[in-house]
């Protein structure tokens, strides 16, 4: 029988979400935790893979197993789990159905503070050495929807296929001295949300425009777009599926 598992988790102290050779990944710790509880092997497949540093508010995983889930595995698991990792729910699904490819879009959250502030300072980019125009910003939001190969964003010697997303929205948004950048897409690059919001503090800055952001895209180089943010402002947040 095929389960899904909804979990959030921290990610200051792990590599990422993948396993990865001799470095401490949240995929280990929570196969780990599901094989010790059910007593059998079990190997889990990831809505995707967040980098090192990165945080998921709501990330999916399935998992195949021959026994039947009891209603307090979820208990269990956050009672074996690390403080900063949270099991939410697990519940059954088709045989079929697959966490990263049934994915129907992903909603990310980049959290910029505006401040020096102490209690944000592993969860938000610490930008207050210099103003921000969000005008601008949000201006260079809506020439996103004009394309669809993000190559400019994208990881060098990565392993994507393609470079085609489908973004649905993006928009900055301030509430004090907090800002935060919704991005959501059908699917997304690796390093890209923090590639593009790089690019969107140069043009906040007035390093560049927002018009400059089409020349960007075009070229389709990763030279050519800004600095990649830091990964500790950017937390994956939803991840959407058609279960029926």
């Amino acid at each position: 029988m095929r389960y899904f598992i909804e979990f959030s988790y921290n990610g200051q102290n792990y590599f990422g979400y993948q396993i990865q050779p001799n470095q401490i990944s949240v995929q280990q710790e929570l196969e780990t935790a599901l094989s010790t509880i059910l007593r059998e092997d079990i190997k889990t497949t990831g809505a995707g893979r967040t980098d090192t540093g990165v945080h998921a508010k709501k990330m999916f995983a399935h998992f195949d197993t021959h026994q039947e889930i009891s209603g307090k595995l979820p208990h269990q698991l956050n009672s074996f789990l690390p403080p900063d990792i949270s099991v939410k729910r697990i519940f059954g699904v088709k045989d079929d159905f697959h966490a990263r490819f049934d994915a129907t879009y992903r909603t990310y959250e980049y959290y910029i503070s505006l401040d020096k502030n102490p209690f944000t300072q592993n969860s938000a980019w610490q930008h207050w050495k210099r103003a921000l125009d969000i005008g601008k910003m949000n201006e260079a939001c809506k020439i996103l929807f004009e394309y669809d190969d993000f190559e400019s964003f994208a990881k060098i010697g990565g392993d994507n296929k393609t470079n085609l997303c489908k973004i649905y929205k993006a928009e900055w948004e301030q509430s004090g001295t907090e800002l935060k950048f919704t991005v959501s897409a059908n699917r997304f690059l690796r390093n890209m949300v923090r590639a593009i919001v790089g690019t969107m503090v140069e043009i906040g800055t007035g390093k560049i425009q927002p018009e400059d952001l089409r020349n960007i895209i075009e070229a389709k180089n990763r030279s050519s777009a800004g600095t990649s943010a830091p990964a500790h402002g950017l937390f994956l947040v939803d991840v959407g599926y058609d279960f029926d």
